[in-house]
Order: structure tokens, then C-alpha cells, then sequence
């Protein structure tokens, strides 16, 4: 989640003071907040959360973001009741509070969407988008699981993944420039080797003077001059989707 000489910079961002369009909903053995838009529809996206856990007003924003476009929107718990990381929090006792959370170990719960979607919500074509662990864990999806269809992972943490290249669905990477978490080499070197190894189409950007949780974590209206690249990063995010669901 960080590079080794700090811990997890995450910071949780601008607070939104926003509620959801959407339900919480329970799926088997996990909570979910869903989204669904006027018109029915057989296109989903998974929305895999951050550290800061399913219940971020900022996730849930992007959530109900897809869904103005078209798509049914489901956020699942995939800390699974456990606690989401609190700003509060010691940093000191990440890596202990990470052990229990990993996002390479997410594929039972991820089933269970997929079951609910297709049982439930007659979804034939599903797409996942992630932030930070969550991006890191599309990373591992898109490696993975035969059922999706596609994936953007928005900066995910890369060096996990560090020896995997060969992704089986198209996937786009979204970075930030200033990223303290990501370094700008481990992104030259995943676009090295995907270009070496990757069968499918993908896309690794860079978005200027950005940092760590930016399309996310960030309001537009208070940060003028990362409005461009915030609205960008959304925008990109669509349409890698519409592409390819």
C-alpha cells in the first residue's frame, strides 16, 4: 500500500457531505450499498472501496457517478464487518491492520456479487473499478476471475503484483503524478512489462501534478486547478467502461 519508508500516507481527502442515492443491501454474508438507474439495465459495475472502507461518502459519490450513466452500481463490504482504516488510526499499526484485509483474498466475496447481480438483477456484463486497495485488488481480479469483463484500477498499489502481467480482461491504470505511495518507476516498469507480457488492451496514464486518491478523494470545487485532471480521471473511467461493457 505505500513505499517502505512510509507506512501509508494515505490521507482521507475533502470530506463529502453527501448520502447516496442508492440502499445498503445484505448479499450472503456481506453488506453492500447498490445503485440502480431509472432505465433497467444488464450492465454492472463492482466498486471496490479503499482503505477508508464501503461506507466513504466519496466512494458511494462515484458509485451513484456510474449509475447516472447507465450502470447498475454495487459496493460491497469487502473488509467483511471488519473496521474500515479511521484517520485516527496509528500508522505504526497498519501493516498489523492490513494483514486481515488483503486484496488478493477478496474472491469468495466477489462470487457472491456476481451471483447476486446476475440472480437478482438480471446483469449479463459486469466491470469492476477500484481505488487504492481497491485498485490494487482490480489488479488481482483482472488476472484472475473469468466473469468480468473489464476493469480500472486507480492507483492501485503496484508492487504486490510485481511478478503478474498477464491480464485477461482490457484494464486501464490511472495514476497520479505526485503519487507519495506509487513511484513513478514502478509505473514505467508495469507499463514495461505489460507491454512485454499483456495479450489484451490496457492503458497506464499519468495525470499531471496529481496525488494519491485523486478522482476520488478530491472536490473539484475546492481545488480549482486539479478540477481538469479530477474531471479527466472520471471521464476516462466511463469510458474505458462504455468501451468494454
Amino acid at each position: 500500500m505505500a513505499n517502505e519508508s512510509r507506512p501509508c500516507p494515505c490521507d482521507i481527502g475533502d470530506r463529502f457531505d453527501y448520502g447516496g442515492r442508492g440502499q445498503e443491501v445484505q448479499v450472503e454474508h456481506i453488506k453492500a450499498y447498490v445503485c440502480k438507474p431509472p432505465a433497467g439495465t444488464d450492465k454492472a459495475v463492482i466498486v471496490i472501496h479503499d482503505i477508508f472502507g464501503w461506507q466513504l461518502p466519496n466512494t458511494r459519490y462515484i458509485a451513484d457517478m456510474l449509475t447516472t450513466n447507465g450502470y447498475i452500481a454495487i459496493c460491497p463490504d469487502f473488509f467483511v464487518g471488519q473496521e474500515a482504516w479511521k484517520p485516527s488510526n496509528d500508522w505504526a499499526s497498519f501493516d498489523d491492520w492490513l494483514k486481515t484485509r488483503d486484496a488478493g483474498k477478496i474472491d469468495k466475496e466477489v462470487d457472491v456479487v456476481l451471483k447476486y447481480l446476475k440472480d437478482q438483477c438480471g446483469v449479463k456484463k459486469v466491470g469492476v473499478i477500484g481505488f487504492c486497495w481497491g485498485g490494487a485488488a482490480v489488479q488481482h481480479l483482472m488476472l484472475k476471475n473469468p466473469h468480468l469483463k473489464t476493469g480500472v484500477s486507480l492507483y492501485g498499489v503496484i508492487r504486490r503484483f510485481a511478478d503478474k502481467h498477464s491480464l485477461l480482461h482490457p484494464t486501464f491504470f490511472i495514476f497520479g503524478e505526485k503519487d507519495d505511495i506509487i513511484p513513478l518507476e514502478q509505473v514505467t516498469l508495469l507499463e514495461q512489462k505489460l507491454k512485454q507480457n499483456c495479450k489484451v488492451d490496457y492503458e497506464v496514464k499519468i495525470y499531471p501534478g496529481q496525488t494519491h486518491g485523486f478522482v476520488h478523494r478530491k472536490r473539484e470545487d475546492i481545488n480549482p486547478q486539479d478540477r481538469p485532471y479530477i474531471e479527466e480521471g472520471r471521464k476516462d473511467m466511463i469510458n474505458w467502461l462504455n468501451k468494454y461493457l
